[in-house]
């Protein structure tokens, strides 16, 4: 099996190439029907992400894969790119080193944010599109499942991805949960409509909150937030009777003021009745009026507290690191064992089937010889020369597979080809 990897990621490229080279679904299905065409021997698996847009090929000589130059070209005309521009940009990776990469992406230790468990998601989807448009087979078939494999051992057997890294996430998973146990019978409540408020709605929801209020100066923002969330639009002339109402408020706008001030919190609060209330200030500047954390019952977190608690997390995940790398290692060589041993099959099933032609001819004439034998002494004879074969194919197939860990045993194929005269 040979293996070549071209692409870009955000260790390697600025952004500005990694937009002009990503592939949107679609885009992604015609790249792929263009790769059957042009290299009909090799099979493909285009990853694109907004983080990195890489292409696996494998074929099973290396004369079938297409050099660093040709996926270069291949993907600058997917994109109508110029190859000169962005050929000295483009890594590769080929045979072990690649497939240590493809483990390491799809394990995301390889992401922006390590540990961000949307990249397994990315990587099944890539190689599904590639099984839909007949570029995957049985090379990358492999490859990817051991990927997947890599993947979920470093999920379960480190902490990579338990700690929380973005704003969002850790405002809502660490924060608004230690107060509140369940949200389905809370009323959130989100101040503003832009992308913060976009994602931090996705977790809200995730973790059960039904309905939640959007109030933005802007109603048709608002409107279409709340239909992505399942939520109700609030005019911005209801912001008092919904902070009044709220048990959650997560407050996201760009606004050069406080939106809340301590007055006005003053005007609503009785309406409360001491009731707990989490507010979560996503915003700079801070929508919200620091003296109002001092109020009974109010948890009032800015983005400096969820700052400093991303960074604990980050600090734990990188932490798992070494741990997360040994596996990877160990999956790679593990992988790598299997497709140097494969090489050996050739050779293996010729030696077992000569062998085993010599034990059906000397059978036969054994029977010839003496032809009382019942079926029962018969079936005993054939089990001990089936025996005998395997016990003598033992060692020389052992040697095989201890060599096959270092690398295809090329000595051990030509001793074993020249000794028993076996054919390419």
């Amino acid at each position: 099996m040979k293996l070549l990897l071209v692409g870009c990621s955000h260790q390697t490229a600025e952004v500005a190439l990694r937009e002009r080279l990503a592939f949107s679904p679609h885009q992604a299905e015609q790249a792929l029907a263009r790769w059957r065409d042009a290299f009909p021997a090799t099979e493909g698996v285009l990853i694109s992400t907004c983080n990195r847009v890489e292409m696996y090929a494998a074929a099973d000589h290396k004369g079938d894969l297409p050099t660093h130059r040709q996926v270069a070209e291949f993907l600058a005309d997917c994109q109508g790119l110029n190859p000169h521009d962005i050929f000295n940009q483009l890594f590769e990776h080929s045979g072990e080193t690649a497939v240590r990469h493809l483990f390491t992406v799809a394990a995301s230790l390889d992401s922006m944010v390590v540990g961000e468990p949307q990249i397994l998601a990315q990587v099944k989807q890539a190689y599904h599109l590639a099984q839909r448009q007949n570029c995957a087979g049985p090379l990358t078939h492999d490859a990817f499942q051991s990927a997947l494999r890599a993947a979920k051992r470093v999920a379960g057997e480190t902490r990579i991805h338990e700690k929380r890294v973005s704003i969002p996430s850790v405002a809502v998973g660490d924060f608004a949960q230690e107060i509140f146990a369940r949200f389905d019978d809370k009323v959130v409540v989100v101040i503003g409509a832009g992308e913060m408020a976009d994602e931090t709605l996705s977790y809200v929801r995730a973790a059960g909150a039904r309905q939640p209020r959007i109030v933005n100066r802007h109603d048709a923002r608002a409107i279409d937030l709340a239909a992505k969330h399942h939520g109700v639009a609030v005019p911005w002339a209801e912001l008092d009777q919904q902070l009044a109402a709220a048990d959650l408020i997560i407050s996201t706008t760009g606004a050069s003021q406080p939106v809340v001030t301590l007055e006005r919190y003053e005007r609503f609060k009785d309406s409360r009745y001491q009731r707990p209330l989490i507010i979560l200030d996503l915003a700079v500047p801070r929508d919200f009026d620091p003296r109002i954390g001092d109020e009974l019952n109010v948890f009032l977190y800015t983005l400096d507290d969820l700052q400093a608690a991303c960074q604990r997390n980050r600090q734990e995940r990188e932490g798992e690191l070494p741990r997360a790398l040994s596996i990877i290692e160990d999956e790679t060589a593990r992988f790598m064992t299997d497709v140097y041993h494969r090489a050996t099959r050739p050779i293996i099933q010729q030696l077992r089937s000569g062998w085993h032609a010599i034990c059906d001819a000397e059978l036969q004439r054994l029977y010839h010889k003496l032809p009382d034998l019942d079926a029962a002494a018969r079936q005993e004879i054939e089990q001990t020369f089936e025996r005998f074969v395997n016990k003598l194919l033992h060692p020389p197939l052992e040697s095989l597979r201890a060599e096959a860990r270092q690398g295809t045993p090329h000595g051990l194929l030509d001793a074993l080809k020249r000794l028993f005269r076996l054919e390419e």
